[in-house]
């Protein structure tokens, strides 16, 4: 799960340097108390992006052909299917677990190791899970933001939940050490197809609000779906009694 730990961190390094300071204290959102910290954090993240990430990205979009890149990721996103799959069983979603570990076989053995999305091309459903969502259902609903240093944006909760879904990560078990140079390829992949994105959020107004707030957005989508809730911010004040 190391793989969506850095790749969730890139929305927060894509805008380029536009490093914006803390607001006062009565006026920083509640559901970002460590602010200041968060954004000294993400600016740094900022300058590691623009100095390697950045620049091996826009290469290796460059001189690689479309088709492969689709394959490179196809088979990325198959090798996380199994934290999906124990995710869906632990918040006890069997169904989906067997569907989803269904749309595994079939891209692992008919689409030649995740390269090719068969399932996609026959209609199944890929489905979205990771252990920060499994302690959103078991009842962990809000939480605090806070940036990791080059992990990028998370929660208490979801950074936790990271560590957790990084022992079933397939990239850290295929060839010992050669999953650091899966890894890598993994992030520089992901990167490329996030720099369409780059020129929308350097030019927000306050580029690090734009991506906090787009990502806890989403993370809230996923875990209500489209009838999500207002943050209960007493309840993030409360991360530690977890």
């Amino acid at each position: 799960m190391m793989r969506r730990l850095l790749a969730a961190c890139l929305l927060a390094v894509l805008a380029g340097g536009c490093a914006t300071s803390a607001p006062p204290p009565d006026e920083r959102d509640p559901a970002d108390p460590w602010e200041p910290y968060n954004r000294t954090m993400w600016t740094f993240n900022v300058a590691v992006d623009q100095a390697i990430v950045r620049p091996v990205a826009v290469g290796y979009d460059t001189v690689t052909p479309g088709p492969v890149q689709t394959g490179v990721r196809n088979f990325f996103t198959n090798l996380r299917s199994p934290v999906v799959i124990i995710n869906l069983l632990l918040q006890g979603r069997g169904g989906d677990a067997g569907r989803e570990t269904g749309r595994f076989l079939t891209n692992t053995v008919i689409g030649m190791g995740g390269l090719i999305d068969i399932a996609s091309f026959e209609g199944m459903e890929k489905y979205n899970a990771d252990f920060g969502l499994t302690l959103a259902s078991w009842g962990w609903e809000d939480s605090r933001f806070f940036v990791l240093p080059f992990l990028g944006p998370s929660t208490v909760r979801d950074g936790l939940g990271r560590g957790a879904d990084s022992q079933a990560n397939i990239e850290w078990r295929l060839a010992g050490d050669g999953s650091y140079y899966l890894l890598g390829i993994d992030v520089i992949q992901t990167r490329a197809g996030l720099l369409p994105l780059d020129e929308q959020i350097r030019d927000a107004f306050d580029p690090y609000s734009f991506m906090r707030d787009g990502w806890l957005q989403r993370r809230n989508y996923l875990i209500h779906g489209e009838e999500a809730p207002l943050p209960d911010y007493d309840a993030m004040l409360d991360d530690e009694d977890w």
